[in-house]
């Protein structure tokens, strides 16, 4: 009994710390990168002044440590690796994850000039007809390159239209995720640590019914603004 009073304690002062953290997203937080350090090595993300309140709501939760000891619990080598349940901080092995998250939803923001090349973050999100994004869950492409006959392919079965000649180029030379162009809110891009993603993306994965979920953790420890190297 005093083991579990004693833990409620200090469940409640660690709630109390975060919410005692400043929320508030600042004029020079928009100009810091974000480090997503993670067991498997650093990642940093430069979020998208394109996309303001994808940036400013991620900005918010990193100030407030929100994404401190989440899993990436979907893992899909050459498609993408998602985080951002809460849910997943303590979650015991083999139960599935990803309904995670804060009560809110988030505007869809899709800009043509932003789209789902390699390395690029984005938000995850339920099926829902406005394509709001999830208040918190995120996921990081790794995708896949492609050839002319495989984007011709993309463009007539899952886009219905026609990609940008130079977005055909990087899919070709760098890789992505085409078919979710225009569907999920592009809000960022991995400026460091891209072979972490290659890593994370690699491991070996539940098909039980935690379909996807890593078999060995993969957390992210921390998160924090940095100063932005130009």
């Amino acid at each position: 009994m005093k083991r579990i009073i004693i833990y409620s304690i200090c469940t409640l002062l660690s709630l109390a710390v975060i919410g005692q953290k400043d929320s508030t997203v600042k004029k020079k937080d928009r100009k810091r990168d974000v480090l997503i350090e993670t067991n498997y090595g650093n990642i940093v993300v430069r979020l998208s002044d394109s996309t303001p309140l994808h940036r400013d709501n991620f900005l918010k939760l990193v100030k407030v440590g929100f994404y401190d000891s989440v899993l990436f619990h979907r893992v899909i080598q050459n498609f993408m690796i998602q985080g951002g349940d809460p849910d997943s901080k303590r979650a015991k092995a083999g139960v599935p994850l990803g309904n995670g998250g804060p009560s809110y939803r988030i505007p869809a923001e899709f800009r043509t000039s932003l789209f789902h090349q390699k390395g690029v973050i984005a938000a995850a999100r339920d099926n829902n007809p406005e394509k709001s994004s999830s208040g918190s869950q995120f996921y990081i492409v790794q995708g896949k390159k492609f050839t002319d006959a495989g984007l011709d392919s993309t463009e007539t079965y899952r886009l219905k239209r026609k990609l940008p000649a130079e977005h055909r180029e990087v899919y070709k030379s760098i890789g992505g995720t085409p078919h979710l162009d225009q569907n999920y809110t592009v809000f960022g891009i991995v400026v460091k640590g891209l072979d972490v993603v290659d890593t994370i993306a690699a491991v070996p994965t539940s098909k039980g019914v935690d379909k996807d979920r890593p078999l060995e953790d993969a957390r992210i420890i921390k998160t924090k603004l940095i100063k932005r190297k130009k």
